[in-house]
């Protein structure tokens, strides 16, 4: 039989097994392109939400302040020469403030008559601008008398206008900001008056009822403190019973069930947990609400099923050799297991533990339910003071009426971002940096 006999016999070249194959390849080829349209339509929909947010909360990082001559009015300020550091320290902290700027205003806007227009006008300033004008009389008491150009920090309502976040074409009725007022804020434009900065006050303060003197740190240093104490817990605890399950428990039936019930946990909601922090910690021990350790506890509860399933992979990626060769050596079993199969699979749980630590930086559902809602305007300095964390502070802001807090909420959601990339990478690098292939 030649060859031509035996290609004409195929069954792969008659024309029924044709029309099979080609449906066959029409059908690999729209699953190609369902699976590469559904790949697109999640990248585009991640660029739109990341461009939105830093679209929005850029202009956070930023500030207006306008450039006002304040005259320090010793009629106002009344300080006695004779009054030692703490005492005059003591009796700046008492001067009327406010109505320095006030005057200043009003030389600057002699028009200005009516009680009306004297208030509108000094709106134009934020409520931050007299503790602005307190602490340079505080650090330089021979100003007194002397008329000094300061730049004052402006109401969030001329902040957002300067941004171009309020139009000035639409009603008066319809914006927060008066036609005179916008009269007022261009003529400080035309004297070069209106100034725009970084906004460090962001980064270095707490939270505040005005959205221009609202800052991240203490939620930020709240997040730090849960997660610290998140750490100090979940990690010794995760993987000892790691190693535990691992290597030293009975294979049967209970450590069947404990194995299942851990993975089941790490699929539980996360306000499970907050429930349960809220029925042990606050309930039964009767611990500080809103407070980081409590905060930690249950995030701890949270994060333990991740370390503990990341941790067993890890372990049981150590090849046998090693346990083999360390106990073959005169090594006890711990000795294996704490000088040899530890330190060889640390790489992976330290990878495990950063990403179950990133995955507890952005909950807010436990947090919420054990009172780290809480509006806290000082920064915390244990983990037993009243703090709120990243998350909390930016579902604060996003249910504010403040306009303002808009961007605020948007430049807060950037750090947390930030933060969380950075962990991940962390994560990442870790994981190539000291990962054996075996």
């Amino acid at each position: 039989m030649t060859d031509k006999d035996l290609t004409s016999k195929s069954p792969w070249t008659t024309e029924a097994m044709q029309k099979r194959l080609k449906k066959r390849y029409r059908k690999e080829t729209a699953f190609k392109a369902v699976g590469l349209s559904g790949l697109l339509i999640g990248l585009c929909a991640l660029a739109i939400l990341v461009i939105s947010i830093f679209t929005t909360g850029l202009s956070g990082f930023k500030e207006t302040r306008l450039t006002i001559d304040v005259y320090m009015d010793p009629a106002i300020i009344k300080a006695a020469p004779d009054l030692d550091e703490d005492a005059r320290i003591a009796h700046m902290a008492k001067v009327n403030h406010r109505a320095l700027i006030r005057n200043s205003l009003r030389l600057s806007f002699p028009d200005v008559k009516s009680r009306r227009d004297i208030m509108a006008l000094q709106r134009l300033t934020s409520n931050g601008a007299r503790d602005e004008v307190r602490q340079a009389l505080i650090d330089d008491p021979t100003i007194i008398g002397k008329t000094i150009p300061m730049n004052l920090r402006a109401s969030s309502t001329v902040d957002m206008y300067i941004k171009g976040q309020i139009s000035r074409d639409v009603a008066q009725s319809s914006r927060k900001i008066s036609d005179k007022q916008l009269v007022w804020l261009d003529k400080l434009n035309a004297e070069g008056r209106i100034v725009k900065g970084f906004n460090w006050i962001f980064l270095s303060s707490g939270d505040s009822r005005e959205p221009e003197l609202a800052g991240i740190l203490g939620a930020a240093i709240g997040s730090l403190l849960t997660l610290l104490v998140t750490l100090v817990i979940a990690f010794p605890i995760g993987v000892a019973t790691a190693i535990y399950l691992e290597e030293f428990a009975p294979r049967n039936k209970w450590t069947d069930i404990i194995e299942i019930n851990i993975n089941n946990l790490a699929a539980v909601p996360s306000i499970i947990f907050g429930l349960l922090g809220l029925a042990i910690f606050l309930n039964v021990f009767n611990m500080p609400r809103s407070a980081p350790l409590v905060g930690g506890l249950t995030l701890a509860l949270m994060t333990l099923p991740t370390i503990i399933i990341t941790s067993r992979a890890a372990i049981r990626a150590v090849p046998p050799s090693i346990r083999e060769a360390a106990i073959g050596m005169g090594a006890s079993k711990i000795q294996t297991q704490l000088h040899h199969v530890l330190p060889l699979s640390l790489p992976g749980i330290l990878t495990g533990t950063i990403i179950g630590m990133a995955q507890a930086l952005g909950e807010t559902a436990p947090l919420l339910m054990i009172g780290m809602v809480a509006f806290i305007v000082d920064v915390p300095e244990g983990i037993l003071d009243a703090a709120t964390a990243l998350p909390v502070q930016i579902f604060l802001w996003a249910d504010s009426a403040e306009r303002g807090f808009m961007e605020k909420t948007s430049a807060a959601i950037i750090v947390l971002l930030l933060f969380l990339v950075l962990m991940n990478g962390l994560a990442i690098w870790m994981r190539h940096k000291f990962e054996k292939r075996w």
